[in-house]
């Protein structure tokens, strides 16, 4: 590595810095519990992890004890050296380390078995490494978890403990680490669709969310936008079904490339499968009917159910379950109506986007190794994606050879108010699935052409979304997604009747608004409508409505003072018409 390339910017670099920190972890475990049996520790997107097997739970304070140890061998500069050794030497060496030999024994006959030793400490691996344990800074070390894993990720093997950490070469850079950690438990939208009532997963459903009143007012809210967006870019909407039988999918080719993943039943004696994709579905639509050159583009959209089979331990709140609501869309064009589509779709997430106040790095992924059609369509398409990005006046990542089997793609990584990155947009060109199911338009000729095809999503999946922005927002939605706009709170019992005729006047107007009547103090009430994350409270006493005005105070506690109910309507129309970000 050049020495311009020694920076933690630089991603090489630092994730070779924390694969020395796994093996100065492991190191530290063997010197506290010689008896732990050693599995794997790579370095990871967000530092480093280790899988041990051991006759004993790391608990926080053996955490705490392994981290000082780490400290340790790092002052004490040990010498990262590499040495390699024949197959069998190599399993004779690692006798005393069964995952290790396991390692060894998968290994290709030709492949070299390499080795790297620092002080007393010797681990199988292939590299690379820093130089010295002085080259991480101990103070900057940080154990995080310890999970639960499965060895080799096989859930009918052993389950070992697996201790993840991050490390920085900067105290400074690991004290913000760990303060944005902080911030982000926060935000973590498990935790805010609890408190907020918005959704909520059971033991009878793992991985099948529910959601709640106020999650259906969020989600909802959040559809309409979707729909008016679509429809402004002129797309239609579709809906297709959820059940399609096996035929179906072997002729997309998901039934013999992701069986594994697709739930299936019988139905008169006929194998069919729950969609994992609406795509299929939508070729159908395009098939039922003739098309001129004179119809297209045509911009199918659809809200489809989708249900893919996720392993157990993979699920995760909103971020990873079985079955989510995909935003689809389907674009049918001609081959020179490529650009300006994909310019049209990027539009189209410029302005989603900046609604929510997320911006963006665009990724070009590029043609697979294993892939389907002409390596020249590929070319074209691959070209005309860059073309369309450029010329727009926007930058993009190669992500080379990250392409679907059948086609180039762009991906959106959106990153949130904490500076996290989330892929949730994707316009993936498909020069495969028309051919597959023999769609055809009438060209200006008269005779049949075989069309392209855009596959996007700008949210990704509704429920996925919903828990970025949940997080992104710290569950305080902007006011026109918030779930309750407007809280009222009555000061006295002879308010109450006023308070009512200004919930009804703004319900009236569109809104959604609550009045909370309880016999508890007001400062009291004012703190649960603020724990609530609702944009605005009104306070009504004898002076409003005596005077029939409303006192305004906003969730970040700032008094808005007395206003007249037109005032505040007139300021609640244009702080959600605009849909502004407060």
């Amino acid at each position: 590595m050049a020495d311009n390339q020694f920076t933690f910017e630089n991603e090489q670099y630092r994730r070779t810095y924390w694969h020395t920190c796994s093996h100065i972890l492991a190191q530290a475990v063997k010197r506290l519990y010689p008896e732990v049996k050693l599995a794997i520790g790579p370095s990871i997107d967000n530092g480093f992890y280790y899988d041990l097997d051991a006759p004993f739970s790391f608990t926080p304070e053996i955490m705490e004890q392994i981290e000082a140890e780490m400290r340790k061998i790092c002052k004490e500069k040990l010498k990262l050296e590499r040495f390699e050794l024949p197959r069998a030497e190599a399993l004779e060496f690692m006798k005393d380390e069964p995952y290790k030999v396991e390692l060894i024994n998968d290994l290709p006959e030709d492949e070299v078995i390499s080795f790297y030793k620092q002080g007393e400490f010797t681990d199988l691996c292939a590299g690379p490494h820093l130089d010295s344990t002085g080259r991480v800074k101990g103070n900057a070390i940080k154990l995080t978890a310890c999970n639960a894993a499965y060895w080799r990720g096989d859930s009918n093997r052993e389950t070992l403990q697996r201790i993840y950490g991050i490390a920085f070469p900067k105290k400074d850079q690991l004290d913000e680490y760990l303060k944005q950690q902080e911030e982000a438990k926060k935000r973590d939208h498990r935790k805010l669709g609890k408190e907020l009532g918005l959704y909520m997963l059971t033991d009878e459903g793992p991985g099948f969310p529910f959601f709640l009143p106020k999650g259906m007012v969020l989600r909802n809210t959040l559809i309409d936008y979707w729909r008016e967006v679509h429809k402004r870019y002129g797309y239609v909407e579709i809906s297709t079904p959820m059940i399609l039988n096996r035929s179906l999918w072997e002729r997309s080719g998901h039934w013999d490339h992701y069986k594994e993943n697709m739930y299936t039943t019988v139905i008169d004696g006929e194998d069919y499968a729950i969609k994992p994709m609406n795509c299929p579905g939508g070729m159908l639509v395009y098939k039922s009917e003739p098309h001129s050159y004179r119809d297209l583009p045509l911009r199918v959209g659809e809200l489809g159910l989708v249900h893919r089979h996720e392993l157990s331990g993979a699920l995760h709140g909103l971020f990873r379950v079985r079955c989510f609501t995909q935003d689809d869309a389907h674009i049918f064009m001609t081959w020179d109506q490529m650009k300006d589509e994909i310019k049209n779709v990027v539009k189209l997430f410029d302005e989603v986007y900046s609604v929510f106040g997320l911006t963006y790095q665009i990724e070009v992924s590029t043609m697979p190794e294993d892939h389907m059609g002409d390596e020249k369509d590929w070319d074209f398409a691959t070209e005309t994606l860059k073309q369309a990005v450029t010329e727009m006046g926007k930058e993009y990542a190669i992500n080379e050879g990250d392409g679907a089997f059948y086609g180039p793609k762009l991906d959106f990584h959106l990153a949130d108010s904490l500076g996290r990155t989330w892929q949730c947009g994707t316009i993936q060109l498909d020069m495969q699935l028309p051919e597959r199911f023999e769609l055809e338009y009438t060209g200006p000729d008269g005779e049949k052409h075989r069309p392209v095809m855009i596959h996007r999503v700008v949210l990704g999946s509704i429920e996925r979304f919903i828990g970025v922005i949940t997080e992104h927002f710290a569950g305080a939605f902007p006011a026109w997604l918030a779930p309750v706009q407007v809280k009222v709170l009555p000061v006295t019992d002879r308010a109450a009747d006023y308070a009512d005729q200004v919930e009804q006047k703004l319900t009236a107007a569109g809104y959604r608004v609550e009045v909370d009547h309880r016999s508890e103090k007001l400062g009291y009430k004012i703190r649960e409508a603020q724990g609530q994350k609702i944009p605005y409270m009104i306070v009504v006493g004898d002076k409003d409505m005596e005077n029939q005005t409303v006192s305004i105070r906003h969730r970040s506690g700032k008094d808005l003072g007395a206003m007249s109910q037109e005032d505040f309507l007139a300021l609640l129309k244009n702080v959600v018409d605009n849909k502004t970000i407060d």
